[in-house]
């Protein structure tokens, strides 16, 4: 009598569980792990995808090596900046040329000239060996002669032509070497070295004249190892007229 009872209860279960939806029992209920809905038949677990996880998109490739054609195209490149750069140096190299030429110019056409002349007035005593001069200084002329040929010369011009307007620096060295005889024959071991600087002023429109000197000073009482000095005449004249004097000045080295 129990028997059947218990059998119509397990039935009674088991249908009230089937229109639920439940296991038919807790056992196999815990034994089943639930499957999502669109799990595949082949009983594969496939897990979800894990939310709020950004993806990154793929690397962007790495840039290519650079080959030969790119780096000689670089070096032409930078060939060309350069050769740019020299070209606008050069341009205003020219620019201050030119600018500088037409100062001179300006200068020159002013008129402003002079002409520097070398004069020898030694007695037979001194014998000139060596003469230098510099303008402003600048060498401008220098010559040596130990056979006599420079000595015999009484006039050497040095310099002529345009200069500009203002003052101006002459400096000179002569080197005499003693030519005595008889009583005076202690001369021929002397070597007399005459340094001299003058300054003159060259004016627009005028020429001006220097005539350098090496004559004897003193007199007759002078020692003729005292006597070797040099003397400066200067000449302003009009270069547009006659070449007249308008102005004569002398100095004398001290």
């Amino acid at each position: 009598m129990c028997r059947p009872i218990l059998l119509l209860t397990f039935l009674l279960y088991a249908v009230t569980a089937a229109a639920q939806g439940e296991p038919a029992s807790p056992a196999a209920a815990d034994s089943a792990p639930p499957q999502p809905a669109d799990a595949p038949a082949t009983g594969v677990e496939v897990a979800p995808a894990a939310t709020g996880v950004e993806v990154a998109p793929p690397a962007a490739a790495s840039a290519a090596p650079e080959t030969g054609d790119d780096t000689y195209k670089l070096k032409v490149q930078e060939l060309e900046t350069r050769v740019n750069e020299l070209k606008e140096q050069i341009f205003r190299s020219k620019s201050r040329l030119a600018i500088l030429k037409e100062t001179v110019l300006a200068s020159s056409i002013a008129g402003a000239e002079a002409r520097v002349v070398h004069k020898n007035e030694m007695g037979s005593s001194f014998k000139l060996e060596k003469v230098t001069y510099s303008l402003d200084g600048a060498q401008i002329f220098s010559r040596t002669d130990t056979e006599g040929k420079l000595d015999g010369q009484e006039q050497i011009e040095i310099f002529s032509g345009p200069i500009v307007p203002g003052n101006h620096l002459v400096s000179v060295v002569m080197v005499y070497r003693g030519n005595g005889y008889g009583i005076f024959s202690y001369l021929n071991g002397y070597v007399f070295t005459l340094r001299s600087s003058y300054t003159f002023r060259a004016e627009e429109g005028k020429l001006t004249r220097l005539g350098v000197v090496g004559f004897e000073k003193g007199g007759v009482t002078t020692d003729l190892k005292d006597r070797p000095a040099i003397r400066f005449d200067t000449e302003l004249v009009d270069s547009r007229k006659a070449p007249e004097a308008s102005e004569k000045r002398a100095g004398e080295d001290r």
